[in-house]
C-alpha cells in the first residue's frame, strides 16, 4: 500500500489537472458572489473577500510552486480540514495538491460541514476531480480513510494530532498544521499610528476567529498611554454588522465554545479590562476588548479567537528575550511581529524559532505557494519514519524533501 510510487499514473492525466485548475480560477473571478454567499455564513465580508483573494493568488502560482518544487506524485492524501478560511484551505489541502496527489479524501471540521458541503459541491462541479468529502465520525474517517492513506494531513490540536500520529505506520506522511501564540510586539521606536492600525486589522481578522491572530500583545511602557488612546479610539470607530455587510469591521461569533471560554477568561482577569469586556449570549457578539497588565502580572495567554486584545506593557525589550524564549512560547512558536527598528535584536532572536513580520503583519507576508509556519512542535510538524521534522511547511516541498527517501 505504501510502496514505490515511481512508476504512479495519475488517474486523470495532468494535463486535464492543469486545465481543473484553470477553470476553477476562471469561476472563482468570475463568481466571485457565489463564493462570498458561502463564506459569509462564516465569516466577515471583509474577510471573505481578502480570502477570495489570497485563493486566487495561491491557484494562480500553483503551476509555479508544483515545476519549482517538483514534488512526487503520491496515490492518496487524507485531510482534516480546519474550521476557518475554508475556501483558502480547499485551495491549498485539496485543489494545488491534485497536481501531484491521484486520489484526496477530506473531512471537515463539524462546526462548518454544512458551509464546506456547498463549497465542495460547487467547486466539484467546475474542477470535477477526484477529491472526495467524507461526511463520518472521526473514527470512522480514520478507519475508511486516514490508516490507508500514503500522506495525511491534520489542520487542529497538537493533542488531537499526537493521538492521529501514533495510530499511523511509519511510512504513512503525516503533515501537522496547528496555531501559536504569535506574539506582537511595539517597541518604543514603532510607527504608532501604523502598529495601532495593523494590530486591529490582524487581531479583527473574521473578528479574531483564525489561528494567525496575535494572543499577545507586548507594548513598550514608553508608548503606553498613547498607544491606549489610540487603540481605544481606533476601536470605538468600528461598526459591528452582520457578516452580509459589507462595512462591518467585526460581526458575531461563529463558533459557540469561544463565548465560553472567553466568558471565563475574562471574569478571571476581570480587574484588568480597560475596554470592553461585554459579551451578548443570545446574538454571539463580544465586544472588542482590551486586557491591560504588565509582565509581573504573568496573566494566562491563551488562544482567544475572539476580538481581545491581550495588551502587556514591558519596560525594556531586554525583559522580553527571557519570554519569548521560555519554553510555553518555543512550543507554540509559530508566527511572531515586531514594530519598530529593523535591527532591534529581538527580531534575530525571535526568527530563531518563528516566522518574522517586522513592520507589517503574519497576514501581509503569508504566502500560500511558499512554506509557512514556525519551529515550535505545537505549532507545526512532519512525522515520518520515525522522524519529527519541525520547519515551516508546504506540502510540495515536504513531499520533495522526504517522501520516500529511505526507499531510494
Amino acid at each position: 500500500m505504501h510502496g514505490t510510487t515511481v512508476d504512479l499514473e495519475l488517474s486523470i492525466p495532468l494535463s486535464q489537472r492543469r486545465e481543473a485548475i484553470t477553470r476553477c480560477i476562471h469561476f472563482i473571478e468570475t463568481n466571485p458572489e457565489m463564493l462570498r454567499e458561502i463564506l459569509t455564513e462564516i465569516s466577515t465580508y471583509q474577510t471573505a473577500e481578502l480570502e477570495i483573494q489570497a485563493s486566487l493568488r495561491a491557484l494562480k502560482n500553483a503551476f509555479n510552486e508544483v515545476h519549482n518544487n517538483r514534488p512526487p506524485l503520491v496515490n492518496r492524501m487524507s485531510v482534516f480540514m480546519p474550521s476557518n478560511v475554508i475556501l483558502y484551505s480547499y485551495v491549498l489541502y485539496l485543489l494545488i495538491p491534485s497536481l501531484y496527489i491521484n486520489r484526496i479524501e477530506f473531512r471537515s471540521s463539524t462546526s462548518v460541514l454544512p458551509q464546506v458541503r456547498k463549497l465542495h459541491h460547487l467547486l466539484q462541479s467546475i474542477h470535477q476531480l477526484p477529491l472526495s468529502l467524507l461526511e463520518l465520525s472521526h473514527k470512522e474517517f480514520m478507519k475508511a480513510s486516514v490508516l490507508r492513506a500514503d500522506v495525511v494531513v491534520f489542520t487542529g490540536t497538537y493533542q488531537n494530532a499526537e493521538s492521529i500520529k501514533f495510530q499511523l505506520a511509519k511510512t504513512q506522511l503525516f503533515i501537522f498544521f496547528g496555531q501559536g501564540i504569535n506574539p506582537f510586539i511595539i517597541s518604543e521606536t514603532a510607527d504608532l499610528e501604523k502598529a495601532v492600525h495593523d494590530l486591529i486589522q490582524a487581531r479583527l481578522y473574521n473578528t479574531g476567529q483564525d489561528c494567525m491572530g496575535p494572543d499577545v500583545v507586548y507594548v513598550s511602557e514608553t508608548m503606553k498611554d498613547s498607544f491606549l488612546s489610540l487603540l481605544t479610539a481606533k476601536l470605538d470607530a468600528l461598526k459591528y454588522g452582520s457578516n452580509a455587510d459589507k462595512d462591518s469591521a467585526y460581526g458575531p461569533i461563529h463558533y459557540t465554545g469561544t463565548l465560553e471560554m472567553v466568558g471565563q477568561h475574562l471574569t478571571q482577569y476581570s480587574e484588568k479590562i480597560v475596554y470592553g469586556g461585554r459579551i451578548d449570549y443570545r446574538d454571539k457578539v463580544i465586544q472588542p476588548t482590551v486586557l491591560l497588565s504588565t509582565l509581573a502580572d504573568k496573566v494566562k495567554i491563551v488562544e482567544f479567537f475572539s476580538p481581545v486584545f491581550n495588551v502587556v506593557i514591558y519596560s525594556k525589550e531586554e525583559d522580553l528575550k527571557p519570554i519569548v524564549t521560555q519554553e510555553y512560547f518555543v512550543e507554540r512558536a509559530l508566527g511572531a511581529t515586531f514594530y519598530g527598528r529593523s535591527d532591534s535584536p529581538i527580531i534575530e532572536i525571535l526568527r530563531k524559532k518563528h516566522t518574522v513580520s517586522v513592520n507589517e503583519t503574519l497576514f501581509d507576508i503569508e504566502n500560500g505557494n511558499s512554506p509557512f509556519g514556525g519551529y515550535g512542535p505545537m505549532a507545526n510538524y512532519v512525522s515520518y519514519r520515525g522522524e519529527l521534522i519541525i520547519k515551516p511547511i508546504l506540502i510540495s516541498q515536504i513531499l520533495h524533501e522526504y517522501w520516500q527517501r529511505g526507499d531510494q
